[in-house]
């Protein structure tokens, strides 16, 4: 999710199914931010796929701020043949989306940064192309149970609570309503009952760092309501996902950073 503080949201009638269905059932962070002045989205999502921005602070496309390096989630998972996909609202599938179509945007999609990705911004990248995919696919693969094993999702900049649209006119109710249509089938997957787990975040804050939402929903979290004032970054998710994996080195500021384990009641 995006552009939120977490003050934005908590309590907020406009997120009734966030508070009142997923926080009950939830374990949640009270102090996640995002890393120090770190502005705008694509550094924060970039440090989420690789522990830095590469000194990066502007939304530029894939074909200004690409990455000539493996040192990446994704390439990690890859080596250690561990699945991964991106998916993505608003893409076709045809093509590796690396620049803005509709609301989409690539500053929106990590792995479109990384040229061991992207065939180095090829379009046509076979890779890119299997590996990045529009998002109602998510649900034929839950149904068909060949969904990866690390799947990082984007919602459109309507519904990642981005952008102010029609007809709701309100980006958080916008985005709670999105998470109403689209939470339940993951949830009620048997990847999400087979010890899955679903990290719902906001890549920034809103006049500052934070803190923003870390929401922690998985049979092996803790769950009931369970949160914490720990203070965590997008350093923290990614060692956490290093941790579950097993993929080292650590990357970035995952090398210093605190995981997430106290939400859970079993950390994987």
């Amino acid at each position: 999710m995006e552009n939120h503080n977490w003050s934005d949201i908590k309590n907020s009638p406009s997120a009734p199914y966030i508070n009142n269905t997923l926080l009950p059932m939830a374990s949640y962070a009270e102090q996640y931010y995002n890393p120090p002045g770190i502005h705008p989205s694509e550094p924060n999502y970039l440090w989420l796929e690789a522990g830095t921005n590469f000194g990066i602070f502007n939304d530029a496309p894939p074909s200004a701020n690409h990455q000539n390096t493996t040192h990446h989630l994704a390439t990690l998972l890859d080596r250690a043949h561990i699945s991964w996909k991106s998916y993505q609202e608003g893409i076709s599938g045809a093509v590796c989306p690396l620049t803005n179509n509709g609301l989409y945007a690539p500053k929106h999609n990590p792995m479109v940064f990384f040229d061991d990705v992207t065939n180095t911004n090829d379009p046509n990248s076979a890779y890119c192309i299997a590996h990045v995919r529009p998002f109602p696919e998510l649900a034929t693969d839950l149904q068909k149970h060949t969904v990866a094993r690390y799947n990082f999702i984007t919602p459109n900049l309507c519904d990642d609570m981005h952008d102010t649209c029609a007809p709701l006119n309100d980006s958080v109710k916008q985005g709670d309503t999105w998470l109403v249509q689209h939470l339940p089938p993951i949830l009620n997957s048997q990847a999400y009952k087979d010890g899955g787990i679903v990290f719902i975040t906001w890549d920034e804050g809103e006049g500052g760092d934070g803190p923003i939402g870390m929401i922690v929903l998985s049979p092996d979290a803790k769950g009931a309501g369970y949160s914490n004032t720990i203070h965590y970054t997008h350093s923290s998710t990614l060692r956490t996902l290093q941790e579950i994996f097993g993929v080292t080195p650590l990357l970035g500021g995952a090398t210093t950073a605190i995981d997430l384990r106290d939400l859970f009641k079993m950390f994987p």
